[in-house]
């Protein structure tokens, strides 16, 4: 095979990986990471055996003379392969000639995905044959040396990111599914958002980012938490649902700002696109209201978000919790789209269908026609004039249709809240976009109820949120007589459907504090003694908000699901495939906690067989 013919074919078996280069995420790694200056160059190359990275080649390097590190993306005939790293790629030529036969051979034996290192000069493609959808594809490296430093057996799959994989396997080998440009693109975005967040909250508001306890004590209400033997016989450490409690002593303790990122743990069971242990950016501060820590969080977004995702304005939005609830029946809608009960007449039966298998609710139709009559069940029993006073109140539109349902206000509008979404879903599955993935509508949802009835029992209370919610300066007086009408302090951010972050200003006063817990809570107050003796110290006024980091990337990066955005997920049971945690301990280790674990019958059986 001739060296020209041998380019053109490498040139046309690259055209599919070609394709995914010019992918607008690859774009943003190559964008993010391009080296405007020798200085930025020097911070990739530090310290390091390498001079450059396989992602910043052009054709200002040309004559100079390289040194590359990285993974062999594809290796062709001997006559190129591909050179990988966290950048980007660079094509390298093998030297055919008998006095560089030694290169060519550790280069050709090297298998696919092995890390080497070459030295070699950069010099320009030949005419026609460059990649304008490459970074580098100006550019090629002529070899003079090279190293195998790991040799790779052959793997479960490619690491490319148009082979498709389960998410079982990616999660199986999460070390090989790291390599891919998207997840690349994915954690380094998170790291860039996080550190302009530390700059904004530190060097710009005075904030201190203090590391609180991870072995705590059980917290009442909220999720349950994960518990951890001590070994004094029936004590237990609980890993924090948040750094709620330490946040507020810290502002007891005159920090006045506070922030960190903050891992936080919830044994939540089996929930898709949900973490047992998840990151936030949790915040505190003293002498602060509610309008306060939304300039804050607005500011803060504003100065982290990325410039490939467009500006965002401020400030946002802001919307009540009854309000949201009545006009798209979910405290936290998503404003991209305007259609709120309105459905188009197509798809209406599966929707009244899913509505009574998924929520058990009766939901009737009504169809404007063109005639402006009613098409509906309801229409009997209806005069003309009701009938025209129903069109004016939903202002519905020829061939509208309309899905009505009766019952619980909440749950009614719940369901209906419900049906709007699938059917988006229906009609987005058609081909009519109604949910723009390049558009990022924040919403603050404000006003929320401070308790609610318990699920189990109605006629007892919980808390909405949690028990340190301050609440409404309007409803202060009714805690003591009507507690269950009484609206809290607490605000939620939402973007495009999913809620990113939450907060509240806090009780500080110890009274007010213990009333909560003991009278309308009936928890013990004892559990959090600590605290009610923390608040007659001198506590000042204080609130915070929480955002949910691995929520807020994932949106930012247009990924599929939270686990895209966290370098070592759990699966949807809690489990780590890669590892196979949790694991079993012997009873031996157990006997330090004075703890043994009761087998159910079948699980016994099996262990002792």
């Amino acid at each position: 095979m001739s060296f020209c013919h041998g380019l053109r074919l490498l040139y046309s078996q690259l055209s599919l990986f070609s394709k995914e280069l010019n992918r607008p995420w690859y774009r943003y790694v190559s964008n993010s990471l391009a080296l405007s200056s020798e200085k930025r160059a020097s911070d990739f190359n530090s310290f390091v055996a390498r001079t450059n990275t396989c992602g910043e080649l052009s054709s200002a390097h040309v004559g100079q003379e390289v040194t590359l590190c990285g993974w062999i993306q594809y290796q062709r005939q001997g006559l190129f392969l591909v050179l990988r790293d966290f950048q980007g790629l660079t094509q390298i030529i093998i030297p055919q000639d008998e006095a560089h036969s030694h290169v060519k051979k550790v280069l050709y034996d090297a298998p696919v995905e092995s890390v080497v290192r070459v030295t070699g000069t950069v010099i320009s493609r030949p005419p026609g044959q460059k990649n304008p959808r490459m970074p580098t594809g100006d550019i090629e490296v002529k070899v003079k040396t090279a190293e195998v430093l790991n040799s790779c057996k052959k793997l479960p799959f490619e690491i490319k990111d148009f082979i498709k994989k389960s998410e079982a396997l990616r999660m199986q080998y999460r070390y090989l599914d790291l390599r891919s440009f998207q997840m690349q693109h994915n954690l380094r975005l998170r790291s860039q958002m996080v550190m302009k967040m530390r700059e904004y909250l530190c060097n710009l508001h005075g904030f201190v980012d203090v590391e609180t306890p991870t072995l705590f004590k059980r917290t009442p209400g909220g999720a349950k938490e994960f518990v951890v033997p001590s070994r004094e016989p029936g004590r237990f450490y609980c890993l924090p649902q948040s750094p709620q409690q330490f946040k507020q002593l810290l502002m007891v303790g005159g920090l006045d700002r506070y922030f960190q990122v903050a891992r936080c743990y919830r044994d939540e069971g089996s929930k898709p696109d949900r973490q047992p242990e998840f990151t936030q950016i949790d915040i505190e501060m003293s002498f602060v209201n509610q309008a306060g820590i939304q300039r804050l969080i607005e500011g803060l977004l504003q100065y982290s978000w990325p410039n490939e995702r467009g500006p965002i304005t401020t400030p946002f939005p802001s919307m009540s919790y009854a309000e949201a609830l009545a006009e798209y029946g979910t405290d936290k809608p998503d404003t991209r789209f305007g259609m709120k009960r309105h459905l188009q007449k197509k798809d209406f039966e599966s929707l009244k269908d899913s509505a009574k298998s998924q929520f058990n609710q009766e939901v009737l139709h009504l169809i404007l026609k063109p005639d402006e009559s009613l098409k509906s069940p309801l229409s009997k029993f209806l005069s003309e004039e009701q009938q025209s006073e129903l069109i004016q109140a939903l202002k519905v539109q020829a061939d509208d249709v309309v899905l009505l349902a009766a019952g619980e206000h909440e749950k009614v509008c719940s369901v209906l809240g419900n049906m709007r979404l699938e059917s988006a879903n229906l009609l987005e599955s058609r081909g009519l976009v109604l949910r723009d993935p390049t558009a990022f509508h924040f919403l603050w949802v404000v006003d929320f109820p401070l308790f609610l009835p318990k699920e189990e029992n109605p006629a007892e209370l919980e808390s909405a949120h949690h028990p340190f919610t301050a609440p409404h300066p309007s409803d202060t007086s009714l805690i003591y007589s009507e507690p269950a009408k009484v609206r809290s302090q607490h605000y939620d951010l939402v973007l495009n459907g999913s809620e990113i972050g939450g907060g509240s200003i806090r009780i500080h006063n110890a009274e007010l504090q213990r009333f909560v817990l003991e009278t309308v809570l009936k928890e013990d107050p004892e559990l959090l003694s600590h605290l009610l003796e923390a608040l007659k110290c001198g506590a000042p006024p204080h609130g915070g908000i929480a955002l949910g980091l691995d929520r807020l990337i994932c949106l930012v990066a247009g990924a599929p699901s939270i686990r895209d955005v966290i370098a070592f997920p759990k699966s949807f049971k809690g489990r780590d495939l890669m590892s196979n945690a949790p694991d079993y301990i012997t009873p031996e280790e157990l006997e330090p906690y004075h703890i043994q674990v009761a087998w159910p019958a079948s699980e016994a059986e099996a262990n002792k067989n």
